[in-house]
């Protein structure tokens, strides 16, 4: 008798692990659209490059995009900085509002959640793994795009230091540093976007509804970011300081927008993924 209530709970405990999870996701489709999209694009860059060209440097005063393009071709670093730069916050909070989003409601959607509940799967190790796999595919996603578009960059244009119009040239390899630093910021960046997805992922069973809602948010944060009526106010959007991984580019290195986006962006995130575990553990589960 004691052997056979034991065995539940261990089974309980190893039901979900998280190379299972992961391999269950590969198989999704929005997992290996997300991937393949964010790896594809640093290629159709190149393709575009080399097809029209690199914009001249055109005399006057220029915007970022201008100025990171029309050095996009000096070397692999200065070319994987431009992919990020055209890349833009809006195809990252896609991805990730995709991902998280589906993270719950997709398998709600499928009609899965309330046969992996009752393996049994508790709901705090459900979502747990769920989330740490949503993260795992879209920081790759993410480490993806870069690295893609650096190995092709420097194959196309070699390696050389991290060149700019606004500050002085960077070795190549506290550039490659730097452009670390930057990726893990994009990263930290996007988790105030999925904490929203993730939690509208608990609420409703439709993947499309919980990364929609999750995109409305950020859209609307990014327009009211855009009224200076609003003055300090918009300090608390979580896509103020979306621009601040420049200040990484720079000499001397800028961090103090870097930081406070940081903070901004895990307090977010924490209120949201806290606020999915304590209504997933109190919801009733009938798909």
């Amino acid at each position: 008798m004691t052997i056979r209530q034991e065995a539940p709970r261990r089974h309980a405990g190893h039901a979900l692990s998280f190379a299972t999870e992961l391999r269950r996701q590969a198989s999704r489709r929005v997992t290996w659209i997300a991937v393949s999209v964010m790896a594809a694009l640093p290629l159709v860059i190149l393709v575009g490059l080399a097809i029209g060209g690199v914009p001249e440097a055109a005399a006057g005063p220029r915007s970022q995009f201008e100025d990171l393009g029309s050095l996009a071709s000096s070397s692999g670093l200065n070319f994987a900085t431009f992919t990020v730069f055209t890349s833009g916050w809006m195809l990252l909070a896609i991805v990730f509002a995709a991902l998280f989003g589906d993270a719950v409601a997709g398998e709600a959607k499928d009609g899965t959640l309330r046969y992996l509940l009752a393996v049994p799967v508790p709901r705090g190790r459900l979502l747990t793994v769920k989330l740490l796999v949503a993260l795992t595919y879209s920081a790759g996603s993410v480490v993806l795009l870069v690295v893609v578009a650096l190995a092709g960059g420097s194959l196309r244009y070699g390696w050389g230091p991290l060149n700019s119009s606004i500050t002085s040239a960077v070795a190549p390899g506290p550039a490659f540093v730097r452009l670390c630093a930057v990726t893990g910021y994009l990263v930290v960046a996007m988790l105030a976007v999925a904490g929203v997805a993730f939690l509208l992922s608990v609420l409703v069973d439709s993947s499309v509804a919980a990364a929609g809602g999750a995109l409305l948010a950020y859209t609307t944060s990014t327009i009211l970011d855009q009224v200076a009526a609003l003055g300090a106010i918009r300090n608390v959007f979580p896509t103020h300081y979306g621009d601040a991984w420049l200040g990484l580019l720079t000499s001397p290195v800028h961090t103090d927008m870097v930081l406070r986006g940081t903070a901004l962006s895990l307090g977010y995130a924490a209120l949201a993924f806290g606020a999915a575990w304590w209504c997933f553990l109190r919801r009733d589960v009938l798909n």
